[in-house]
């Protein structure tokens, strides 16, 4: 794909990101920065910013970009956020959050995925992320709490680790329901309790791990 036929590609895919109302200029600036082509594998370069989940290695996908726009502005980013990501995949998503965040702590369970994700992050300069290979059900208490947890599989419930670890008036939305349909669920923490917002309804790959599936 040429540079001006890349670049052809990726505005069409933010005329057709606001055309299916997203609405937060940030989400919508990050999404034109980050280079999608480089995330996606070799065969599927001409379909890099097409309007549909593409197939990655491992089983996996990389989400369609409305879903990352949408899952991106539910959170309400702030440029002082920390961030944890389960399911870290191809590292596309990762690089999006990347330009709205301060930092990014990202999960992988599977190490060649993770790997590949560090490589590409790497090259492209994103020096606010730290990935690892690790069971995402579990979190990462090490560096917790976080201001906002994005979880980019389908679980049942939310883990209870992740809960804890977020922050009172954080955010974490995950994809709850069955291993073939959820719906993208927001919890907000506040001092004692969290309250539980449900949304549309999507399809993600299930959450494998100690407090998934």
């Amino acid at each position: 794909m040429t540079s001006v036929g890349e670049r052809f590609q990726r505005d069409k895919m933010l005329r057709d990101l606001e055309k299916r109302g997203i609405r937060d200029r940030r989400v919508l600036d990050a999404m034109g920065k980050v280079p999608r082509h480089r995330f996606v594998r070799q065969q599927f370069q001409l379909q890099a910013y097409s309007s549909y989940a593409l197939p990655s290695r491992a089983d996996q996908t990389i989400s369609q970009p409305y879903i990352v726009a949408r899952t991106t502005e539910i959170l309400e980013l702030e440029p002082h956020h920390s961030v944890l990501e389960i399911g870290t995949g191809t590292g596309y998503h990762t690089a999006v959050l990347a330009l709205l965040a301060q930092r990014v702590y990202s999960l992988e369970r599977v190490h060649d995925l993770a790997r590949n994700a560090i490589q590409r992050i790497r090259e492209l300069g994103y020096d606010n992320v730290k990935i690892q290979t690790f069971d995402g059900t579990v979190g990462w208490s090490e560096v917790a709490p976080f201001d906002r947890i994005l979880v980019t599989a389908g679980a049942p419930r939310a883990p209870r680790p992740l809960l804890e670890q977020l922050k009172v008036g954080g955010r974490l939305l995950i994809p709850e329901g069955s291993k073939d349909a959820q719906r993208l669920v927001l919890y907000e923490r506040r001092e004692d309790s969290y309250l539980r917002h449900e949304g549309e309804p999507v399809a993600f790959v299930p959450l494998l791990g100690r407090h998934g599936w």
